[in-house]
């Protein structure tokens, strides 16, 4: 039996074990894989609208009069770009040629910024961050007190609507608004997300984490809200080609290499970032790919890519069954040249060569 006494719970945690959901391990919490079943909660969040308690992932404010110098020396994209009110998808780069982690930076006001980090990644982040700080910027970890639900599907924004005063369909995609959600003030309401379904992600202390979430349920019954655990949160990000710390970009992974080249901007020196323009100008000996399953067979991480002769061209990195294409998808490193959508590759599951296709992304 697997001893989980040391790991954190969210705010909501009684919540969901009362609701009945499975409750497992995850990044050094015990998260809700799943409250009915994973292909009913996807189609919800596809079709309708679902709702995630990802309080999981961590928060930090950075401020003060070098905040941007410090966030532009330890992130790859340019955060001179933002103003209050926007959203960057961003990746903390290593100094060896790899991602600390990927996150998200909120401008907040003129010398105010907020990080969101992965869970599993929280203390290194901040470790990393810290020990980049060379120029004074004031960092607070805030993790612990804030609660983040994440209401996504193409009914999601009608439901939201419903509960505040503030115009949603104002808010662009990756943009942000401050204010009030079901009678609680200072929620921080951001179009942002990890399905591709449209919705919004709603930042709240934790005092009214509960609050927020019974509100929301309520009210949601009426469009077919489902609660949804991080088992279709997986599933539905597959679908998009969004990348998952830890499987499809890690330490050793450029972001170059991972497709990400939107975020890597080179109008300003950064962390390890003439390896990434080296990478850029000259060219990479691998790429993810996205590919679909032509023969029966899910593909898995860890998985080797071949080719019909059974040359080692690659690992997957992500692999699941689409509910919504219902086929198998996955996602993995190629060497260069084997990256060209509709070249044929080939999985190798328990010793048998699959074939496959190299398809662009997304998927859906």
């Amino acid at each position: 039996m697997t001893d989980t006494a040391h790991l954190k719970k969210v705010a909501l945690h009684e919540i969901h074990t009362a609701m009945g959901a499975k409750i497992v391990p995850f990044a050094g919490f015990m998260m809700p894989l799943q409250y009915s079943n994973l292909i009913q909660e996807h189609m919800a969040v596809r079709q309708q609208a679902g709702m995630f308690d990802v309080s999981h992932m961590g928060e930090f404010i950075i401020s003060g009069p070098h905040a941007l110098a410090l966030l532009q020396w330890v992130t790859s994209n340019d955060v001179s770009k933002l103003t209050p009110g926007k959203v960057q998808y961003s990746c903390l780069p290593n100094d060896t040629g790899g991602i600390v982690d990927d996150l998200l930076v909120y401008q907040l006001d003129t010398d105010q910024y907020l990080l969101v980090v992965n869970a599993s990644n929280i203390d290194k982040d901040w470790n990393w961050i810290k020990s980049q700080n060379t120029m004074g910027a004031d960092m607070k970890n805030v993790s612990d007190d804030y609660s983040l639900l994440a209401v996504q599907g193409p009914l999601a924004t009608t439901l939201l609507q419903s509960l505040t005063n503030v115009t949603l369909s104002e808010i662009p995609y990756y943009h942000f608004n401050i204010g009030s959600m079901a009678g609680i003030d200072d929620v921080i309401l951001s179009n942002t997300g990890y399905t591709g379904a449209g919705g919004f992600e709603l930042y709240v202390k934790n005092e009214h984490a509960s609050t927020l979430w019974n509100m929301l349920l309520e009210k949601g019954q009426t469009i077919g809200l489902l609660p949804c655990g991080l088992g279709c949160r997986d599933t539905l990000r597959m679908e998009k080609g969004f990348c998952l710390y830890g499987n499809d970009i890690h330490d050793d992974t450029s972001p170059i290499e991972a497709g990400l080249g939107w975020i890597t901007r080179f109008n300003h020196p950064f962390v390890h970032s003439d390896y990434h323009l080296q990478l850029k100008e000259k060219g990479v000996k691998q790429k993810l790919v996205g590919f679909e399953m032509i023969d029966r067979g899910i593909p898995r991480n860890g998985y080797d890519i071949k080719t019909a002769d059974g040359t080692l061209i690659g690992k997957v990195t992500s692999g699941t069954q689409s509910p919504s294409l219902q086929k198998a998808i996955g996602m993995g490193y190629v060497a260069a040249g084997f990256h060209t959508a509709g070249t044929d590759i080939y999985i190798d599951i328990r010793q048998k060569l699959i074939k496959a296709t190299v398809t662009s992304l997304p998927f859906l």
